[in-house]
Formats: C-alpha cells, sequence, structure tokens
C-alpha cells in the first residue's frame, strides 16, 4: 500500500549532518560517516542487511521529496542518470526550471509540504513517496504529521555538532517500532505512527 515515509540517516548524538554543510563536505565534516553504511569503508564493506534497507528504499518509492540544499551539494555526485531514477521534488524558495539527468528529474517548488506532498503522490503512482534530506525538510513533514513511517538508519558515530533532525518538534507523535536490523556501520530501525498514545501501567496508590 502506498504510504509516505522518511528515510534519514543519523549519528548517535541525533545529527543528520555535521557542521559546514559544502559541495566539498555534502553531510558537513566528517558527515560521511552517516552514510557509510551505504558505500562501506576501507576496512568494512556494507554487510547484506545494509544493502537490503537500501534496496528496501528505492523498491518501494515512486518519488522523493528533497530540499535544495541536499540538491545542490548532491547533484555533482549523483553522475549522469541523477542516482534517484525516478521523479524528485526539490523544495525550495529558489525556483528554477525542471532539471533531467537521464531516468531522474528534478522538479523545483516553493509549496507548503502538505501541497508539495499531493504532487509527489500523483507522479509516485501506486508506490510510495519518501521524503530524504535535509534535516530542514524532513523536519517539516514530521511538524505538519504528513509521515506514515520513519526509516532512521543510526552510524556509530557522535558528531558532537552539525544539523539535529528532532530539535523543533511542537508536541508529541507516537510511533511503534515494527523492524530493526544491526550491522557494523549502522543499525536499521523502522517505526510506523500511531494514532493514539500507548497504554500507561496503572499508577501505583500509597497505602
Amino acid at each position: 500500500m502506498s504510504h509516505v515515509f522518511l528515510d534519514i540517516s543519523l549519528s548517535l548524538d541525533g545529527f543528520a549532518a555535521g557542521p559546514d554543510i559544502s559541495h566539498e563536505h555534502p553531510l558537513g565534516r566528517n558527515g560521511e560517516a552517516l552514510h557509510a553504511w551505504l558505500f562501506g569503508t576501507e576496512a568494512t564493506p556494507p554487510d547484506a542487511l545494509d544493502r537490503q534497507a537500501a534496496e528496501d528504499m528505492f523498491s518501494q518509492t515512486g518519488a522523493f521529496i528533497i530540499g535544495r540544499t541536499t540538491y545542490d551539494v548532491g547533484v555533482p555526485e549523483w553522475g549522469e542518470d541523477g542516482a534517484f531514477g525516478m521523479p524528485c521534488f526539490v523544495m525550495t524558495h529558489r525556483l528554477r526550471d525542471k532539471h533531467v539527468m537521464g531516468p531522474t528529474t528534478f522538479t523545483f517548488v516553493n509549496e507548503e509540504p502538505a501541497a508539495v506532498l499531493r504532487m509527489a503522490k500523483a507522479a509516485a503512482g501506486d508506490k510510495s513517496v519518501c521524503v530524504m534530506g535535509g534535516a530542514t525538510t524532513a523536519r517539516q513533514f514530521v511538524e505538519a504529521g504528513l509521515l506514515d513511517e520513519l526509516c532512521i538508519h543510526i552510524a556509530p558515530v557522535l558528531l558532537g555538532r552539525g544539523t539535529r533532525l528532532f530539535d523543533t518538534l511542537p508536541g508529541v507523535t507516537y510511533f511503534q517500532a515494527t523492524s530493526m536490523a544491526s550491522t557494523p556501520l549502522a543499525t536499521h530501525f523502522r517505526f510506523r505512527r500511531k494514532s493514539h498514545p500507548f497504554p500507561l501501567p496503572p499508577q501505583q496508590t500509597a497505602e
């Protein structure tokens, strides 16, 4: 069934990117450690579970939503095919013409999250919509209550500073953990949104 999910990598201390994001450091300084599970390191290749997490993201997705900074720093690294292979909607105040890279189409929109989501759902057909980075774009969808699921990949690194994902949430949203898989490079969590809080234990009364 089509749904809307956030797919993002975080450090152990909750950063979605390191400091000083630039073309030289697309994920901020030292932020490449967040995506080591996708590409491996010199000492550790991606595990089968890491590869499965990436395959699951692409196989269920019919359209992506990303932020302008993610596009600006990422597009030089994504190759001639644009990496995504499907429609991508770029949320931005700096509009430009549609950018086509092989099977990947980047459409630039200056709209509220709900409006962008409607466009992405129309493009995705019966597949799901994946919201990706950066943290500012992801946070808008969390705050608007538009996500059905969180797919969070926790990298075993403490960045110390950078851009946090969950700093400014206005209230409580409940999720149910549905799966967890751990490898040397990441722990992959999936959480489904709940419509009501967990039942609280009965209060103890003093005798």
